[in-house]
């Protein structure tokens, strides 16, 4: 009887230390790389020994990695501990000297958290098997807070329990204490209020939700405010209204706090305003509410990447587009199942990590009816597509010969683009290619080389010695300029190799209204010429080698030179 006596006290004891802490919030922040990045802890009772306990967090919905930093020292009731991914931002960002810095606080806005004790998780931020992404409880380029009063929630996270500032509520923002939106970093208390309050859980603030997107699900919290028919007991109920392009919409006044299924459309934008009235209809005094905006995307049409390319400069990226014409497949990966694509105008990524495209494409091939979104990677834009894509017959793409200082110059006007460099030599000549590596490419001045594809066949080879024909695709990575060859052959065939007829343009700027194209085949020249936005302004054939172009405005085009069923694609400036 002795030992069961004891057992009890044992955990007893082990329950009771297993309260004496709190996950109290989480931070991702706006400065360079995603920094700081911190995650608040309470000390609800005084530790005598941290080490007790854990941290760790599940990232991208993949469930536990168990405890990954054990604490250390001992921490006094009422005390805020904060682990941190690095120091320094955080003093940049906060002022303060984190207690802990480990990886563990490495989390990106759609990671959840695990406080442990003796190994047992005692408190939860987030679902440990869902990627955070989209969901109410995102904190990418923001943060979550726990509401006083509440947790620790052992292994099941309670939404309720905490205020979000909604994603990319803190983009811009460069410390604490001067951004709209504040981490209440060192406020939680035990003591939870007393006073009405109503929140609105999801859809976050500023939420966009995809295309093809037909309801909305709205989730609210009303506490210490009894909800229901007017009767003994209960305190009231709420109004509530949906502003969008037609104006406020009152809604039925609500005696729950059930979730609401809102009809959205397509490029709507939505405005949620709600507040806790008595049984006369009144709103209480003081006056609770609480507001939400969201929006639903649309899918923008473009006729060409460089019509895609021109709006994502104009209004950022994350956007959805439908691509009206028919790139060029010019290298395929299995790693992330992306794909280098061009047109006539310019080139891009598809980075299709999801394997929504299952079609299978080779060089050359057409790539037709592409719908996605743009992201942006290390300073690269990308195409992220959202349904399958079709084969298509595609126009062979003849890299265009550019040197060097011009793509130190112009680099995002050749983007995801093949190019070639005609006479290049690497300062490493003679030593061997490995995978992720960089080297020095001259024409007199100098371009990093970096071996991004593992799976290229010079992988392991011996770097080329003296002046070579080097094509490849333009990358960046953080705004330097990188170029990346697809094989060997890259390496060893020039531009006459790829197309049987080479075309020259001069003068080029050109300010007379006048430009001589030369070829060295006789024949008419087709000529098609494109503006930045796509837009087809000019079709003709040149007879003797004269193009007028004087009906253009200043600017950069695009023309396409066709000859004995050989083509070009070729940059022209008009000044």
């Amino acid at each position: 009887m002795k030992k069961i006596y004891f057992l009890v006290f044992t955990l007893t004891t082990m329950l009771s230390f297993g309260q004496d802490m709190v996950i109290s919030g989480v931070f991702d922040g706006p400065l360079s790389g995603g920094l700081p990045k911190v995650v608040e802890l309470y000390v609800i009772n005084d530790v005598a020994d941290l080490s007790l306990y854990g941290f760790g967090s599940a990232n991208n919905g993949d469930g536990t990695d168990d405890a990954e930093i054990t604490l250390s020292g001992s921490a006094t009731a009422g005390e805020y501990l904060y682990i941190a991914s690095d120091d320094t931002s955080v003093m940049d960002y906060f002022g303060i000297t984190p207690d802990f810095v480990s990886d563990a606080a490495n989390v990106n806005g759609d990671d959840a958290l695990e406080l442990f004790f003796n190994s047992s998780v005692i408190d939860t931020f987030g679902d440990i098997n869902v990627d955070g992404t989209g969901e109410a409880w995102e904190y990418l380029d923001g943060w979550a807070y726990r509401v006083d009063g509440t947790g620790p929630d052992g292994s099941t996270f309670v939404l309720a329990n905490w205020s979000y500032s909604g994603p990319d509520a803190i983009d811009g923002c460069t410390s604490n204490d001067t951004c709209g939106s504040e981490f209440p970093m060192g406020t939680y208390s035990t003591e939870g209020s007393t006073e009405p309050s109503l929140t609105i859980l999801s859809p976050s603030n500023g939420e966009e939700f995809i295309p093809g997107t037909s309801s909305v699900t709205l989730s609210i919290s009303v506490q210490n405010f009894v909800v229901g028919n007017p009767g003994e007991g209960i305190d009231g109920h709420i109004h509530w209204s949906i502003v969008s392009g037609e104006g406020a919409v009152t809604q039925p006044m609500k005696y729950d706090t059930d979730d609401i299924e809102i009809t959205v459309t397509d490029g709507g934008e939505y405005l949620v305003e709600m507040y806790l009235a008595d049984n006369n209809h009144n709103p209480i005094t003081p006056e609770v509410s609480a507001s939400v905006e969201f929006e639903v995307e649309e899918i923008i049409q473009v006729e060409n990447l460089a019509a895609l390319r021109a709006d994502v400069t104009t209004n950022g990226e994350g956007h959805y587009y439908e691509l009206l014409s028919t790139p060029t497949v010019t290298y395929t990966r299995t790693f992330r199942n992306q794909k280098y694509i061009q047109d006539a105008s310019a080139g891009i990524l598809i980075d299709d990590n999801s394997g929504i495209i299952t079609t299978s494409f080779v060089e050359n091939d057409g790539i037709d009816g592409l719908i996605g979104q743009t992201t942006e990677y290390n300073g690269v834009l990308q195409f992220v597509p959202m349904e399958d894509a079709s084969v298509s017959t595609g126009t062979a793409v003849t890299p265009e010969v550019v040197s060097i200082a011009t793509l130190l110059t112009d680099w995002e006007d050749y983007e995801s683009e093949l190019i070639e460099i005609v006479d290049a030599t690497f300062t490493d000549a003679g030593s061997t290619f490995a995978s992720a590596s960089n080297y020095d490419l001259s024409d007199g001045s100098t371009i990093n080389f970096r071996t991004n594809f593992s799976e290229a066949d010079y992988i392991g080879t011996t770097i080329p010695t003296g002046a070579v024909p080097v094509v490849a695709l333009v990358n960046e990575y953080n705004g330097s300029p990188q170029i990346t060859s697809r094989s060997l052959m890259d390496m060893t065939l020039s531009i006459g190799q790829f197309e049987s007829i080479e075309f020259s343009l001069h003068p080029n700027p050109t300010n007379s209204g006048i430009v001589t194209i030369s070829t060295a085949n006789q024949g008419d020249i087709s000529v098609t010429v494109y503006d930045v936005l796509g837009k087809n302004v000019l079709n003709t054939d040149v007879l003797n080698g004269q193009l007028n172009v004087s009906t253009l405005a200043p600017g950069l085009y695009l023309l396409q030179l066709e000859q004995n069923n050989a083509s070009v694609t070729k940059k022209l400036i008009i000044n």
